[in-house]
């Protein structure tokens, strides 16, 4: 992974991130380019602290992602460690939520309509969910260490707030990244006062959810006729 240092338009502070007032944090800004795409949004960022007084981890929470019309909405979610995703299914007919990858493996089984299952997430990592009965849905839950994280909007725009002054790493991950650049990483240093980072250039690479196994590790097949399983 290669690690590029780079300023911030800010000044250095000495000061913890304990005990801070409002007015000692910064806004931290930047901005997310991608080769030949218009539509940006959809990259996870984060600030990972480096000190050894850090800001403790945002509180875990309760995050949803609906089914509805063979989709996942939202597609990409980020939330803090120990955070818990419910998956309700909005469809009339089963769906079967799973993911086979080491953020989290889990299996929810079938499930009718009007139906919820949930999942824990207590450690860092990236999970690629699927359901196994419809193979155009996919979603992804990035799960972080730190209470500063964002996703990128359309102009591949996105902003931390009351950020104290310290070390970071600024972590990047974005889902069709190929495996060399999969993980981005840059260490900042936030001063006192609102900061801008230099634009990140992102290359586009292998579509890791366009092609996938069942929770099996086999091709997909046509679900059984009727209404059941549509």
């Amino acid at each position: 992974m290669r690690v590029i240092k780079i300023a911030l338009v800010a000044l250095a502070c000495a000061c913890s991130g304990a005990g801070l007032a409002a007015q000692d944090r910064s806004t931290v800004r930047g901005t997310i380019t991608v080769s030949g795409q218009r539509d940006l949004s959809g990259v996870a960022v984060w600030l990972q602290p480096l000190d050894r007084r850090t800001p403790a981890p945002a509180p875990s929470s309760r995050y949803t992602i609906t089914q509805q019309n063979k989709r996942f909405a939202p597609h990409l979610l980020i939330v803090p460690t120990g955070s818990t995703v419910d998956f309700p299914n909005l469809d009339p007919f089963f769906h079967n939520v799973f993911s086979l990858f080491d953020g989290r493996r889990f299996d929810l089984g079938l499930y009718e309509a009007g139906g919820t299952r949930s999942v824990t997430f207590p450690r860092a990592g990236v999970s690629y969910i699927f359901c196994n009965i419809h193979p155009e849905m996919s979603a992804v839950v990035v799960v972080v260490d730190s209470p500063y994280f964002a996703s990128t909007d359309r102009q591949g725009t996105f902003a931390f707030t009351q950020v104290p002054p310290g070390r970071y790493a600024l972590r990047l991950w974005h889902d069709r990244l190929t495996a060399a650049t999969g993980a981005v990483q840059k260490e900042i240093v936030v001063g006192a006062g609102d900061a801008t980072l230099e634009a990140v250039a992102l290359v586009p690479g292998d579509d890791k959810l366009s092609r996938h196994t069942n929770k099996f590790g086999l091709p997909y097949t046509p679900p059984p006729a009727g209404p059941t399983y549509k």
